[in-house]
């Protein structure tokens, strides 16, 4: 059993989550406490009734989330709203949040994790922000498009590959979930490879007139990473239980 006050504090730390700036309303933080205690913890990328209810079923009471629950607050506490919220209460399970600084961290970042998939390492940032770099990139290490691509099929369920840019790019950018922000970046980068979640549909003709590479993996498959990777981290310096929280999201 450890302080969930000393849980939250380790996580604000771990994430820098008081320097590292994000949307209006991401919220990081903790955004429901418990009563204080917590024996067991889990790790979810979408805040939702399903997966709180799944986590309060394996007696979790420190659940992390990619994505947390305030991002349209405030609203009326009705509804499926309502029901978030009571979930948690009603199963003591406090909810943490980490969006941007998740995806961020050179170690336990989505992006850093996407990158040691492929066996590459971030070297540099791009897509700037107060705190930090929001995406990163690294050396192909003679890595082709077509090894690429056939990597990143293995790992995961569904890729969406377009390929008008180098067959054999030096460098490879990340930038989990969504990655519609950041193809306007790539030349300033000097990069035309990008691994990402999903775009908008007009990015396709955008990767043909600018010569790209991008492939999409998915926004929730590209962000199960970091709420594990954080997860784990803690429970090994508390030395509580965790697990991970799935759930059936194709996007």
């Amino acid at each position: 059993m450890a302080k969930l006050s000393d849980l939250v504090a380790y996580c604000d730390r771990r994430t820098r989550r008081t320097a590292f700036e994000d949307y209006p309303g991401s919220c990081n933080g903790l955004q429901l406490a418990n009563r204080g205690q917590v024996t067991k913890i889990g790790a979810a990328v979408d805040a939702g009734v399903i997966p709180f209810q799944r986590a309060v079923d394996a007696e979790v009471d420190f659940l992390i989330v990619h994505h947390g629950m305030y991002w349209d607050m405030p609203r009326p506490l009705t509804g499926p709203a309502y029901d978030r919220v009571a979930t948690l209460i009603n199963g003591n399970c406090a909810l943490y949040s980490s969006h941007l600084p998740l995806d961020a961290h050179p170690q336990i970042g989505n992006n850093a994790l996407l990158a040691r998939q492929l066996k590459l390492k971030l070297h540099r940032g791009f897509m700037p922000n107060a705190g930090g770099d929001v995406g990163g990139i690294a050396l192909s290490r003679g890595l082709s498009r077509a090894a690429l691509r056939a990597k990143l099929e293995k790992l995961y369920p569904r890729v969406i590959a377009i390929e008008y840019g180098s067959p054999t790019p030096r460098e490879i950018a990340f930038c989990s979930g969504s990655g519609y922000s950041a193809v306007s970046h790539l030349a300033k980068a000097g990069v035309d490879t990008l691994v990402t979640g999903e775009v908008r549909e007009e990015i396709f003709n955008r990767a043909q007139e600018e010569r790209l590479n991008l492939y999409l993996c998915g926004h929730y498959a590209t962000e199960v990473h970091a709420v594990q990777a954080l997860a784990a981290e803690i429970a090994k310096r508390f030395r509580l239980p965790w697990e991970f929280i799935a759930t059936d999201n194709p996007l």
